[in-house]
């Protein structure tokens, strides 16, 4: 039995396809499936049922596959420390962030990260949050940036920053006298908000606690805040930003930006990994990198979390 076996079966196991599996293992297809057959005879037991269409684990395919997860992982981890112990940062980190994110702190630390870590291969992916902890379990990204807390005891957060929920109230709304919002006066049915799949809509049906159906007469997909700002001026409801959001907008709509009462309402930002967790000096590169940048960007304590689950009626 080698690693490289072991390889090969959770790779076909994944792709439920021998030609898949090997593309995806830069290997033959014949070279694959003499591999995984040496396995089979070695272990005198099959691990797949060929005669399926995908190709489907048997019942002892099921758990040889869940061993194998951990002894891959494990072989993994000698070579991160090994390149700690050398110093050595680099090769390929995969990292996972969700939209909201993406678009106001990926600027403010990509270019400094690939200056300072050259050898770094950094593969970034938007995702969505359920996307996030699906890849992270089955080490398909090695790490990710989203909102937090998720509450999942296999992943593990730490605090990047807390951004604040901002109002952008136009000049007809009802609220747009209001020198500071106040949670209490918010009306769901009048908040234009992100399409399903966003967590940040989450944050903000969880801040108006209101579960139930919206009374506006059009229905709206979008997962764009430009797009949300545009149709709050034509005066459509109000919306509500992340601080950061509100960062690049130009004067004339700052004008219509208002701050909560405190503590204000916010979110919290946090840098995630699977407890199982591998290449640790890099997961520790990115987050001192960004901890040293964001603190010239944003820096709010007196805030309330709002969390990005959505939650059940009537909790």
């Amino acid at each position: 039995m080698t690693i490289t076996q072991l390889k090969y079966v959770l790779a076909v196991a994944e792709h439920q396809n021998f030609t898949k599996a090997s593309e995806h293992c830069f290997v033959t297809q014949p070279t694959l499936s003499m591999q995984i057959q040496k396995l089979e005879e070695a272990l005198e037991t099959k691990i797949f049922n060929r005669n399926k269409k995908p190709i489907q684990l048997t019942e002892i395919g099921k758990k040889i596959v869940e061993q194998a997860k951990i002894i891959v992982d494990e072989s993994n981890r000698i070579t991160d420390i090994v390149d700690q112990q050398k110093g050595f940062i680099g090769g390929d980190f995969k990292l996972g962030i969700i939209p909201t994110i993406m678009p106001t702190l990926l600027p403010i630390f990509l270019k400094s990260f690939i200056k300072k870590y050259p050898k770094i291969n950094l593969k970034i992916e938007e995702l969505t949050t359920e996307e996030i902890v699906k890849k992270l379990s089955d080490g398909h990204i090695d790490v990710a940036i989203a909102a937090t807390p998720l509450e999942n005891e296999n992943i593990k957060e730490r605090v990047l920053y807390y951004e604040p929920f901002i109002g952008f109230v136009p000049a007809e709304h009802r609220l747009n006298n209001s020198i500071t919002l106040d949670v209490e006066n918010l009306n769901i049915d009048d908040i234009l908000l992100l399409e399903d799949g966003h967590c940040f809509k989450e944050n903000i049906l969880n801040l108006c606690s209101t579960f139930g159906n919206r009374q506006q007469n059009f229905e709206l997909h979008s997962g764009s805040f430009n797009t949300l700002i545009k149709l709050s001026k034509e005066g459509l409801g109000m919306t509500l930003l992340p601080y950061l959001q509100t960062l690049d907008l130009n004067s004339e709509d700052k004008k219509f930006l208002k701050e909560f009462k405190a503590p204000a309402p916010a979110r919290e930002v946090s840098i995630i990994y699977h407890k199982s967790h591998l290449k640790v000096h890099l997961i520790e590169a990115l987050k001192n990198l960004i901890d040293g940048l964001i603190r010239g960007v944003i820096a709010f304590n007196n805030v309330k979390i709002i969390s990005p689950i959505p939650q059940k009626k009537g909790v």
